[in-house]
């Protein structure tokens, strides 16, 4: 049984798409896939949320679970603050999780936001959920200026934190990438201190889900049974051009 935390360098990073990226593929290989969101905020009820997309993209046979969902689109403590729902803590998560994972294959859990994004007043985050798993952690970046501060701070904490980085997921790969953007694929990693395992081109979230599976598996490493190859993906722009 496998359990990966999935987090983002921050918000509307493709975190979701890079998650049902990972699930299409275990799929694919027969695996029992599960899919964990600890807390969805910014969807009111009854409203369809980032496991539904998932699902939509990834296959039906994924079993979901979400622990708590907020309207407000804020971090997980200050929507339930506002709401006046209950928090979240690690704990609740992490046995969620072990339960999912007992059954299942591959277990995903898909934190809101960035590693350090609080779920309750005690400050707790999703690095205390990875830490209390002992979970491998997959950081899913963007690719163009600013990335790389974002995506070392995210690398330092999960390392202070004694948490595993096992690589990092561009979310989003625009149809026309920048200079920024093309250098970034051999500084990511760097950043990282983790190696580059995927690249997911923008626009997937408009998939059918057999193009989605193709996409995936194009997109995403051996490390997780796909075929992307940083070596043989477009390289950086050659000095002195533009």
């Amino acid at each position: 049984m496998t359990t990966l935390v999935m987090t983002g360098t921050g918000t509307g990073v493709g975190k979701t798409i890079a998650t049902a990226a990972i699930a299409s593929l275990a799929l694919g290989q027969g695996q029992r896939v599960a899919v964990l969101k600890p807390a969805q905020t910014g969807v009111a009820p009854g409203e369809a949320g980032d496991l539904d997309e998932v699902v939509r993209l990834a296959g039906k046979r994924i079993t979901t679970r979400e622990l708590r969902r907020y309207p407000d689109p804020l971090s997980p403590e200050a929507a339930a603050r506002r709401s006046g729902l209950p928090t979240l803590g690690p704990g609740e998560i992490a046995a969620a999780a072990g339960e999912l994972d007992s059954g299942h294959d591959l277990t995903l859990v898909e934190g809101a936001g960035g590693l350090l994004v609080r779920f309750d007043p005690q400050g707790s985050t999703l690095a205390d959920v990875a830490w209390s798993l002992g979970a491998p952690v997959v950081i899913v970046a963007t690719a163009g200026l600013g990335t790389l501060n974002a995506t070392a701070l995210t690398a330092e904490v999960a390392t202070r934190r004694g948490l595993n980085v096992v690589g990092v997921v561009i979310g989003a790969w625009p149809a026309e990438p920048d200079l920024a953007a093309r250098e970034n694929l051999t500084d990511l990693p760097v950043a990282a201190g983790a190696p580059l395992l995927g690249v997911l081109p923008a626009g997937l979230s408009r998939s059918t889900p057999e193009a989605f599976a193709t996409q995936a598996r194009l997109g995403l490493s051996p490390w997780f049974g796909g075929q992307f190859d940083p070596e043989t993906f477009p390289s950086p722009v050659p000095r002195g051009t533009t």
